[in-house]
């Protein structure tokens, strides 16, 4: 798409401040608060608040609310986001400035690991009990990625994200990830984790899985892992998901089988003991989805009071006309010069 000589004008105007180019080249690197910027930057709030103001004006970034929380973000259009990247890619490590920015960065950064690491300590023991009842993740991840295979695709969501470990297995594949849960603690833990794998293609946001905060008809791959069986509605959640897909777009859903462990229940908040392929399929077909593929993971030493691990693979009905990912860049994007 060609863009307008007087639009390309304004958004020059807005990154052509040296705070506001920072404030870009940190935001290439993962979503920020306005105090995670004002103790980076050492400017006063009200000042940073004014760059972000303008930033957000001409649509290179933007900004979700988390709890008392407002998180800012490159923006999700892909226009602006190659537009930034390609801005900013020149003055990393170039700049004295610049890099002392990233420094006080990387402290942010370790705070954040720090309070994710005392999460998963005061919760570890009941993760750790019921991992042991199934087969160990590793050989999930393995059948996931070689189901999705290793052709690259545009962006991909992950519903009831958790530790946010499907962004960054799938970070080499896609263009943009967005993960969603519902608890701050968790996004907490997902910050950290994809901070520490050095993962900037992918940003995580609270919302609820039944009204994700994303843009519908918008993603190759959307992933429901271990969420389901906490759901009362499943169903609903599913057709929620289809709605997001691309045409031809896949979901993926990792779950258990059905088990009779009622302690799940009782003890984690487990609300369904899990499903039959029967179940998924109907579900899919209610969502305009075909089931392309399962697969099956029997529980530890084929334990057989533990839980068998299903992988589910659903793809959109719909015929897709032009298929994006071969595209090396996105027909929208910002191209300096071109005019309307």
């Amino acid at each position: 798409m060609h863009v307008a000589l007087d639009t390309m004008v304004d958004t020059l105007k807005a990154a052509a401040e040296s705070s506001r180019l920072r404030i870009l080249a940190l935001l290439s690197r993962g979503d920020l608060t306005v105090s995670d910027l004002t103790e980076i930057l050492g400017q006063s709030q009200p000042r940073v608040s004014r760059h972000l103001k303008l930033l957000l004006e001409a649509g290179l970034i933007g900004r979700y609310q988390e709890g008392s929380w407002a998180f800012f973000r490159l923006s999700d259009s892909d226009a602006a986001r190659d537009f930034v990247l390609r801005l900013v890619s020149g003055i990393r490590g170039a700049d004295p400035q610049v890099e002392r920015d990233l420094e006080r960065l990387a402290a942010v950064k370790r705070k954040r690991q720090d309070r994710a690491a005392e999460y998963f300590s005061e919760n570890a023991a009941s993760w750790d009990h019921i991992r042991s009842l199934h087969v160990p993740d590793r050989a999930v991840e393995a059948a996931l990625l070689k189901l999705v295979g290793k052709r690259p695709f545009q962006s991909m969501l992950d519903l009831g994200t958790g530790t946010g470990r499907l962004l960054e297995i799938f970070s080499p594949l896609y263009r943009r990830g967005v993960g969603i849960d519902m608890s701050r603690e968790m996004l907490t833990v997902a910050r950290a984790n994809l901070d520490k794998a050095g993962i900037s293609n992918a940003q995580v946001r609270q919302g609820d899985i039944f009204a994700p905060p994303v843009e519908r008809d918008a993603f190759d791959l959307v992933t429901i892992h271990q969420v389901l069986h906490y759901l009362d509605d499943p169903a609903r959640a599913i057709r929620e998901a289809a709605r997001l897909l691309r045409p031809a777009g896949r979901l993926v859903i990792v779950d258990f089988a059905p088990h009779a462990l009622e302690f799940l229940r009782d003890q984690h908040a487990h609300m369904r003991l899990g499903f039959s392929d029967r179940q998924i399929a109907d579900w899919f077909s209610e969502a305009g989805l075909d089931m392309e593929d399962s697969k099956e993971f029997e529980p530890r030493g084929g334990n057989e009071a533990g839980l068998t691990v299903k992988l589910w693979l659903g793809r959109d009905q719909r015929m897709l006309i032009a298929d994006p990912s071969n595209d090396t860049q996105p027909a929208n994007a910002y191209s300096i010069g071109e005019t309307a």
